[in-house]
C-alpha cells in the first residue's frame, strides 16, 4: 500500500491551492466521510442495494482510501468491499470487491480527485491480488477506468438496481467468465472486529 500512495503523493504533491494526497483513511477520518457522503449522495443513500452489502460490514483490508486537501482536511472518500460474485458453472464461488461510494467535497470537483481516488483503488486492488471489482455507477464515468456492462451481464444486485449503472472490471483475466448469481457480502463484520478488539 505503502508504495502506491507514496506514488500518488508524489504525483499529486503540493504545489498549489488545488493540490491533494490520496492517503489510506484513518479513524479519525470517519465522521468527515460520513459528513461528506450526506451531501454528495443526498438522504436516501443508506436505502441503496449497494449500502444494503456494506451494511454491519467492514472495507476489505487496506482499500478505504480518501484524499486529503493540503491542510489534510477530507475531500474525497472511496471503500472497496469483499464480496461473492455468483459462482461458477461449477459450483465455485467467484471472491471479487464492491466499490463504492466514490465521493468528491462539491467545492473539489473538477480537479481530478475522484480519478485519482479511482486509479488508487484499482491499483492497491490489483497489488492485493484481487481478481474483479464491480460497482454501481455512470458507466460514461467508469468506462474510462475500464468498467463494463459486459462484465456483469449474469450478475444481479440484492433489491432494485439500474442493470446499465451495474459495472464491472477483470484485474485478472477471465475473473469473471461464467460466473452467474446474485451478489453477496462476505467481508468482515463490524460487530467480529470490535469484539476481538474488547478482547
Amino acid at each position: 500500500m505503502a508504495a502506491v500512495l507514496d506514488s500518488v503523493r508524489a504525483l499529486f504533491a503540493p504545489k498549489n491551492e488545488n493540490a491533494f494526497a490520496i492517503d489510506r483513511e484513518n479513524p479519525g477520518d470517519v465522521v468527515a466521510r460520513e459528513r461528506l457522503l450526506d451531501a454528495a449522495m443526498g438522504p436516501n443513500r443508506r436505502r441503496k442495494s449497494s449500502e444494503a452489502i456494506r451494511r454491519g460490514r467492514i472495507p476489505a483490508d487496506g482499500l478505504a482510501l480518501v484524499a486529503r486537501d493540503t491542510s489534510g482536511h477530507v475531500i474525497g472518500t472511496v471503500r472497496l468491499w469483499d464480496i461473492q460474485a455468483g459462482v461458477t458453472p461449477g459450483g465455485r464461488a467467484v471472491p471479487a470487491l464492491l466499490l463504492g461510494p466514490l465521493a468528491v467535497d462539491a467545492a473539489h470537483e473538477g480537479k481530478g480527485v475522484g480519478a485519482a481516488l479511482m486509479r488508487a483503488a484499482i491499483l492497491e486492488a490489483t497489488k492485493r491480488g484481487h481478481g474483479a471489482i464491480l460497482l454501481v455507477g455512470d458507466a460514461p464515468y467508469y468506462e474510462r477506468f475500464g468498467f463494463s456492462q459486459e462484465r456483469t451481464a449474469t450478475l444481479v444486485m440484492p433489491g432494485p438496481f439500474e442493470r446499465h449503472r451495474f459495472l464491472g472490471l477483470e484485474l485478472r483475466d477471465r475473473w469473471l467468465e461464467g460466473a452467474a448469481g446474485i451478489i453477496v457480502p462476505t467481508g468482515r463484520k463490524l460487530a467480529d472486529v470490535s469484539a476481538r478488539k474488547a478482547a
